[in-house]
């Protein structure tokens, strides 16, 4: 049975802001205290995009961890890593890419929708073409079992399941699997041996996804059985060879409700954002210069709250008693624009307040980030050095 892990990256583009403390980082806090955590800096893939000006991913990266340890990301809990830092996720791309067809790579959605999104680019590199790939070694390296994604990202999960299956298809019908298997089963036990067989007909005959579940469970429970024999279990149960990758679930992000200065969804592209060591009088400024219903011209005029993207703000910030308030001050011009925003001003200060002390603490020692990312990174090679021993075996380079 698979540990439960969870893996997820993010691009390092510098300083962070409200609409990734909301969309990503909120849940990689939560998800830390459920799960065996791997997060990661994703400097190869900015590199697909921004290969003509490498010279500012390295001051984005630190800038960027730093903004993740005083969100409130733990290194005591999860696993802080720098892609780049552990080779093996190149080397697990390299032999992917030769079982991965190249229709399978022109067809993730993604690939089109940012050729023409970054028109002003040349992305007719195979490192573009190929990021989906290089995105599960990402994943399949830490035999992750959750990636927490946003919708648009499910077919990147899918294309990972896919390339997982087809490489376990391939590479895991090791010599003499079947009587290995038979040893394994008889190592369970009499009564737990009856019980996996009853469990694996039900799941193979019958498609008995419970029966399934409960074999996996009860493979993972017994600890009389070596990891090969686990994997080889869990392959047997499913009617295939030995499980050598995982085949990861989605795990569906919370949507984020956070809208930037303009209405828009907040980006740094549309210079509508407001970072998370923005300084209290800086989000002051930028909340009160927010546009709001162009129909309240006057004090005195009426509104709609439908019309004012600071209603949004308050979606996210005010509690039920300030957004009845806000409804009715506008509606009925009790209340001015100003007056409006100024709940949700103070609510971004105090939720920004302690992110921004532990901030200090960490910009003060630069060199406790660099150890926590070195112990991170090491961490995170040996488990990749690990699934790389197991792939280079199943291809027949071990010698």
């Amino acid at each position: 049975m698979a540990i439960e892990r969870v893996i997820s990256g993010m691009r390092p583009t510098g300083n962070l802001h409200l609409g990734h403390y909301n969309g990503v980082l909120k849940n990689w806090i939560n998800l830390q205290h459920e799960f065996e955590c791997l997060f990661f800096v994703a400097d190869w893939h900015a590199l697909t995009t921004h290969y003509d000006s490498p010279e500012i991913i390295e001051e984005n990266v630190w800038e960027m961890v730093v903004d993740w340890l005083a969100a409130g990301v733990d290194p005591a809990t999860a696993t802080i890593f720098i892609q780049s830092k552990v080779p093996e996720h190149a080397e697990l791309h390299t032999l992917l890419s030769m079982i991965t067809p190249l229709g399978w790579l022109e067809r993730v959605p993604t690939y089109k929708d940012q050729q023409e999104k970054l028109s002003s680019k040349d992305l007719s590199t195979y490192g573009f073409l190929g990021y989906p790939l290089l995105q599960s070694a990402d994943i399949l390296i830490y035999k992750a079992t959750q990636v927490p994604v946003g919708e648009d990202q499910i077919p990147h999960i899918e294309f990972t399941r896919e390339i997982a299956r087809r490489f376990n298809h391939l590479y895991g019908k090791e010599a003499g699997f079947v009587e290995k298997a038979e040893e394994a089963i008889k190592k369970l036990g009499s009564k737990k041996s009856s019980l996996y067989m009853e469990m694996k007909t039900a799941y193979q005959e019958n498609g008995d996804e419970e029966a399934l579940d409960s074999a996996r469970v009860l493979i993972g429970e017994h600890q009389g059985l070596s990891l090969g024999d686990k994997e080889r279990l869990l392959g047997f149960l499913e009617g295939g060879g030995k499980m050598i990758l995982v085949e990861p679930e989605y795990k569906l992000a919370p949507a984020s409700k956070m809208i930037g200065l303009d209405g828009q969804k907040m980006s740094k592209s549309y210079n509508n954002t407001i970072a998370l060591r923005e300084p209290p009088e800086s989000v002051e400024k930028k909340i009160k210069t927010m546009p709001t219903d162009p129909a309240r011209v006057r004090r005195n005029d009426p509104g709609n709250p439908d019309h004012c993207p600071v209603r949004q703000l308050h979606q996210v910030y005010s509690n039920d008693e300030i957004k009845s308030w806000v409804e009715t001050g506008c509606k009925e011009a009790k209340i001015g624009c100003i007056e409006c925003k100024q709940p949700v001003i103070e609510a971004i200060n105090k939720e920004l307040k302690p992110i921004q002390e532990r901030a200090s603490h960490y910009i003060e020692d630069p060199d406790l980030v660099k150890n926590i990312v070195a112990e991170g990174c090491e961490k995170a090679r040996k488990l990749a050095r690990e699934t790389m021993r197991e792939v280079r075996e199943a291809m027949g380079l071990n010698y």
